[in-house]
C-alpha cells in the first residue's frame, strides 16, 4: 500500500493536491472520482464527499485531511520537506497561505458569481472587497517572487493555483505582477508533471464523451 490515498478527479481542486504531493515526492495512489457515484471510502473519509480528500496511512492509523490548503501543508510536513518555511519566513508563508484560502478564493468566488457585497458592509466579508483584496496581493507579488519572499515554498502551490487558474479562466484581471508569478510557479518541474497527468486524464475523458 502507498503512504497516501488520493481521492481526485482532474476536473477540480484535486489537482492542486498532486501538484503538492509531486512536490514532496509522496507514494501515493489516486482513485479517480465519479461524481455520480462518490465510492464510500471518500464519504467515510469526508463526508462532504469534497475533493481533493487525501488518507495518510500511518502506523499510528489512517488520516483524513481535506481543503486544498490544508492538505499542501500538511504534505510538507508529513514528508519533512524544504519547502517549509524557515523561521523568518513563516510570517509571510502563513500569512498568503490563508489569505489565498479565505479572502482571495471567496473574493473571487463572489465576483464570478455577480455577488456584490452591499456598499457600506464590506467589514462584514472577510474579503472587504474584490478590488482591495486582488490590489493586496498585486502589491505583495510586484515586490516579492514568492508567497514566503525570495524562494518557492508549500504556500505557492495554494496560492499560485489560485492565481493559476484565475488567469486561465478569466476569474482576476491580467495584472503583470499576476502574469510574472503564474510564469515563475508554472516553471516548477512538479508543476508539469502533476499538470500533465491531469491534462491527459481530461483529454482522455473529453474524447470519450
Amino acid at each position: 500500500m502507498a503512504a497516501y490515498t488520493f481521492f481526485f478527479n482532474p476536473m477540480s481542486r484535486a489537482q492542486i493536491a498532486r501538484w503538492a504531493l509531486h512536490e514532496v515526492g509522496a507514494d501515493y495512489d489516486p482513485v479517480f472520482v465519479d461524481w455520480a457515484a462518490k465510492p464510500q471510502a471518500l464519504l467515510d473519509a469526508n463526508p462532504m464527499g469534497k475533493l481533493p480528500t487525501l488518507v495518510h496511512h500511518t502506523p499510528a492509523g489512517d488520516l483524513a485531511v481535506s481543503e486544498a490548503a490544508a492538505v499542501c501543508h500538511y504534505l510538507a510536513e508529513a514528508e519533512r520537506s524544504d519547502l517549509l518555511p524557515t523561521a523568518a519566513e513563516r510570517g509571510n508563508y502563513y500569512r498568503w497561505l490563508f489569505f489565498a484560502a479565505g479572502p482571495l478564493e471567496a473574493a473571487v468566488t463572489a465576483n464570478a458569481m455577480g455577488w456584490q457585497v452591499p456598499e457600506g458592509r464590506e467589514m462584514m466579508a472577510g474579503f472587504g472587497t474584490f478590488e482591495r483584496t486582488l490590489d493586496a496581493l498585486d502589491q505583495w507579488l510586484s515586490a516579492h517572487d514568492f508567497a514566503a519572499g525570495k524562494r518557492f515554498t508549500m504556500a505557492d502551490v495554494y496560492l499560485g493555483s489560485q492565481v493559476d487558474w484565475g488567469l486561465q479562466f478569466r476569474s482576476m484581471p491580467e495584472r503583470p505582477g499576476f502574469a510574472a508569478y503564474a510564469e515563475r510557479v508554472r516553471a516548477r518541474p512538479a508543476y508539469q508533471e502533476a499538470k500533465a497527468i491531469d491534462n491527459a486524464l481530461i483529454a482522455a475523458a473529453q474524447a470519450g464523451n
